[in-house]
């Protein structure tokens, strides 16, 4: 039956992150241990602004993961994507709509933090609010940073302020840092996340339709199908840092269309999870200290595979993947755990939107080992990190889930 359902799922929403609703409890079956062989990681000469750190505890094997659950918080959320935190305690959800809600205690506020629904465009199926990201001294200035589509198809990034209430943001205080006009209504990305070294990074998917058909991706001078990095803090809007390698806000390229970035908060490395044409979704991942400017290869790749081929020499394979033959059809990129419980410390934790499988990677040395985890009954938007290092669970039809030990 799940397989049926998986099959509906994707003659309708193909390669997309965004689908129909699932039930509301996340059912985790217990899977087969399996092991993808490890994919080198091509060596890196200069260093930049982020350093990598001494090397903390991570686990070496992966727990038994029929002792944990991903036990639900919150539901009746409409179509969340993004769980941040802002380092209060609370944590603040994204509905695709237009809206941030607040989980505060344990109770989903009535009231919204942030409600944009009046400019933001939601109509297409990868289009809406899609990325919140708060300033390091969000306790100090206020500022936070939203990724959303407007109501003319266009990605937009913007900062915003609280309010006087701290459950409350200003709407009216949006100051827009970019606007990138998109050609088609699909592969918008959406992240937002601040690096280690203080600059905001920002995930544009490449335009949409498919295969990239102006080669966006490619091009160094278009901001899509790339990760941005900007200074957010040296000029009103921005600045572009000076050692960004083509002299732009782009940090990489060669994306198709990365659907959550993240940093491990101890090591400074860096994860992306870029979503797939027809075969092959991906994880990315660059070691602390990279320099800017890695192609990750699309369209001359799709993941470690060729789809056009014949690309320049240079380009950067993922270090996992899987197969649409597999079941899947859209990854969504996660965090490393590095919450209270010692035995899942280090593990990234990635799944897939379709079929709600969750896999995990544990990195050892220039190796890695990747292994399926969970099989749940959730359509995975998103994934999300607490002050805390603890990692949730967000699902479309509208439930926040947390990683937990059964009792």
């Amino acid at each position: 039956m799940k397989r049926l359902l998986l099959l509906l799922v994707l003659s309708l929403f193909a390669c997309s992150e965004i689908s129909s609703p699932v039930p509301s409890t996340a059912t985790v079956d217990p899977v087969t241990s399996t092991s993808l062989p490890p994919t080198p990681i091509p060596a890196t000469s200069t260093s930049t602004q982020i350093p990598p750190t001494d090397t903390p505890f991570s686990a070496s094997t992966f727990p038994d993961p029929n002792a944990y659950a991903w036990q639900p918080l919150a539901s009746g959320l409409q179509r969340p994507v993004d769980l941040q935190a802002d380092g209060s305690g609370r944590l603040f959800i994204l509905e695709k709509v237009g809206r941030v809600r607040i989980l505060q205690s344990g109770q989903l506020l009535e009231a919204s933090f942030l409600d944009i629904t009046d400019r933001v465009g939601s109509s297409g199926n990868e289009q809406g609010l899609l990325g919140l990201a708060f300033h390091p001294q969000y306790a100090q200035n206020g500022h936070f940073f939203v990724n959303y589509t407007d109501n003319n198809g266009h990605n937009v990034i913007a900062r915003f302020n609280v309010s006087s209430d701290p459950n409350l943001a200003d709407p009216t205080s949006e100051t827009i840092l970019i606007s990138v006009s998109d050609p088609f209504p699909n592969h918008n990305g959406g992240v937002l996340t601040f690096g280690p070294d203080g600059y905001l990074y920002a995930g544009l998917g490449d335009g949409g339709s498919q295969g990239d058909p102006f080669g966006n991706a490619q091009k160094t001078d278009n901001l899509l199908g790339k990760v941005l990095r900007l200074d957010v803090d040296s000029a009103e809007s921005y600045a572009v840092p000076a050692d960004n390698p083509f002299g732009n806000e782009i940090w990489h390229y060669g994306l198709r269309n990365p659907w959550r970035i993240s940093f491990d908060r101890l090591t400074n490395d860096l994860y992306i999870g870029d979503v797939g044409a027809g075969q092959w979704e991906e994880i990315d991942f660059l070691e602390a200290g990279s320099p800017g400017g890695t192609n990750f290869g699309w369209d001359f790749r799709e993941g470690a595979h060729d789809y056009e081929g014949n690309g320049p020499e240079g380009m950067v394979d993922p270090v996992a993947e899987y197969s649409h033959a597999e079941g899947g059809c859209s990854v969504t990129g996660g965090y490393v755990y590095r919450g209270s419980m010692q035995e899942w410390n280090g593990i990234y934790l990635y799944g897939d939107y379709c079929s709600g499988l969750i896999w995990g990677l544990i990195r050892s040395g220039d190796s890695w080992q990747n292994q399926l985890l969970f099989d749940t009954d959730v359509n995975i938007t998103s994934f999300g990190e607490d002050e805390s290092g603890e990692v949730y669970l967000v699902g479309d039809s509208g439930e926040i889930y947390r990683l937990e030990r059964i009792q």
